[in-house]
């Protein structure tokens, strides 16, 4: 990242609906596991059994306005981020969420295009490259490219270094 760019690429998993809310992304019932690596294992359990099972390291969801809505729960984002998402895509998120997502180090990336909101603009399967820096996300599958809010450097840097605390441990380390 010396040029202060990031760049992912990956497959999206699943494309969902408008306010996927916490409990959905990860429900209430589990909120006594401690060990943050052990929610993936109940990721969309309720809402979405199906992607759990399916998703790949690096795979995106795609989804609508709102995501990440409802309690402040970290383990929503923690959830994702330890089953191996490569990032969430939205229309819009939850603040909470938001700022949970980046300080886990799993990009959450707003998204829109001329042609309508990602969820239109890309299916299950699609190859998606995203540059968090310029804002682009490029779907190579459809040759399409949609427009994304760029991310602040320092949320980049977060994602970078894997979240807050390795950012910090190799801050201060020195």
């Amino acid at each position: 990242m010396a040029d202060g760019s990031l760049k992912l690429r990956g497959r999206v998993r699943a494309v969902l609906g408008d306010n996927i809310d916490t409990d959905m992304i990860y429900p209430g019932r589990y909120l006594n596991i401690t060990d943050r690596e052990q929610t993936a294992g109940h990721l969309f359990e309720l809402a979405y059994p199906e992607i759990r099972p399916n998703l790949e390291a690096g795979d995106f969801i795609v989804a609508g306005r709102n995501f990440g809505c409802g309690s402040s729960r970290e383990q929503a984002a923690a959830a994702l981020k330890f089953a191996g998402a490569g990032a969430v895509i939205a229309g819009s998120f939850a603040r909470i969420f938001f700022r949970n997502a980046i300080n886990l180090g799993l990009p959450a990336v707003v998204a829109g295009c001329p042609l309508g909101p990602a969820t239109l603009a890309c299916t299950a399967g699609d190859e998606l490259e995203i540059d968090l820096v310029a804002g682009q996300i490029r779907n190579v599958t459809r040759n399409r490219v949609l427009e994304a809010a760029p991310l602040d450097p320092r949320a980049v840097e977060l994602i970078a270094a894997g979240g807050l605390i390795p950012y910090l441990k190799r801050k201060y380390a020195a």
